[in-house]
């Protein structure tokens, strides 16, 4: 099969979805690469390195020419045109999708008879967690989640004993501990602040216990977990709750760090005006979860603003502000994801697989969820 690797387009878009050591392993299974000159470049990775692993340099139409075209982020508007309108007939898609919210995608795949494949779909199971590339994104975004923070905090965040007197540790809150959530707790901690950390589920605390946070226990009404292992929506009674005690912990706190999403639904408002407001000047609010509408209430999408002397941290794509590794770590879920779907006479989508049916959104041009429907060629 010949396989395409193309340039990610979007503004804050540096991850590329192979590197030299998955192109090698695709060559190896006798797949073709064709990697459009310039899509590792963001992330470190040059044309050579490529070349090295055996793949072939094309331009961008000779890339999305390919039987199966791999990015990181859906194919997007160009121009006066679409990405999606560069993909061969009958072609395949490997991305992050987020089906629901581009009528126009859905319609030119539906007309190009695609089949797509979404990586934010693999199913949260034992078998897939090598597919993973949420987690594997979430984690890293967790980390660097910190690491802006204390760019812009303007205090050290460990104690510290000097000559000159001894200074006390940040005090870092932390909303949400999934897997973004963690990995920023065990970071800041790390870096020798005092972690706290709040999760509408009970199951979470040994969790974040093990990574030296700890944990703000509230009493709420059972089932704030869906079968997934994800947190649910919470009732409008238990958000007042939540709000007033993350309102208590939160104008105490020097660094606010929030990742509490649903899937598929808006971003619980958690951190209102009046928390931000009376932080201490110089705190700061990161809102990781941003792209679904953000749990501040004074997050700006894609953009750091100060209130009263308080920066509040908006941007999007974390991972993507560690391109080399993110790249890495998700080249290597979709590898696995291919890996799953080839058996001994070649690549073959079995809908009925419990990993592969969830990730197939649409089959050559057919609509498998809600999202991708409305964009069926024969409606």
């Amino acid at each position: 099969m010949r396989i395409g690797v193309v340039r990610e387009t979007r503004g804050d878009e540096r991850r590329v979805a192979a590197t030299p050591e998955t192109v090698r392993k695709l060559r190896d299974k006798g797949h073709e690469v064709l990697v459009e000159r310039g899509a590792g470049v963001a992330s470190s990775i040059m044309d050579a390195d490529y070349a090295a692993a055996g793949a072939s340099l094309v331009d961008g139409d000779g890339a999305w020419q390919a039987e199966l075209v791999l990015k990181v982020q859906r194919p997007l508007p160009r121009g006066e045109g679409h990405e999606a309108e560069r993909l061969a007939p009958g072609a395949m898609v490997l991305s992050f999708v987020y089906p629901g919210d581009d009528p126009e995608l859905n319609r030119i795949l539906a007309e190009k008879k695609a089949t797509v494949l979404a990586m934010e779909a693999v199913p949260r199971i034992s078998r897939a967690q090598s597919m993973d590339a949420l987690s594997a994104m979430a984690n890293i975004a967790g980390y660097r989640a910190v690491l802006e923070a204390a760019n812009l905090f303007p205090r050290y965040l460990p104690l510290l004993m000097t000559a000159a007197g001894r200074i006390p540790p940040a005090q870092v809150l932390v909303v949400g501990a999934g897997v973004a959530g963690l990995s920023a707790i065990a970071t800041a901690k790390r870096l020798g602040a005092v972690v706290k950390a709040f999760d509408t589920r009970p199951a979470v605390k040994d969790q974040v216990k093990s990574v030296g946070g700890e944990f703000l226990q509230l009493e709420l009404d059972a089932g704030a977990e869906d079968k997934g292992g994800y947190a649910k929506a919470a009732t409008a009674e238990q958000t007042e709750k939540i709000k007033k005690l993350l309102h208590e912990t939160g104008v105490q706190s020097d660094i606010i760090i929030t990742t509490a999403l649903v899937g598929g639904k808006t971003a619980p408002r958690l951190i209102e005006a009046e928390t931000v407001l009376g932080m201490k000047p110089g705190s700061v609010v990161v809102d990781l979860a941003v792209e679904g509408g953000g749990n501040c209430a004074l997050t700006e999408r894609g953009a750091a603003v100060q209130h009263n002397g308080v920066w509040v941290l908006g941007y999007t794509n974390l991972a993507g502000r560690m391109p080399f590794d993110a790249s890495r770590l998700y080249a290597r879920t979709v590898l696995t994801l291919l890996n799953h779907m080839h058996g001994k006479e070649g690549f073959k989508l079995d809908l009925a697989d419990e990993i592969t049916g969830p990730v197939v959104l649409m089959h050559q041009g057919q609509a498998r969820v809600d999202g991708m429907k409305g964009g069926n060629a024969d409606g």
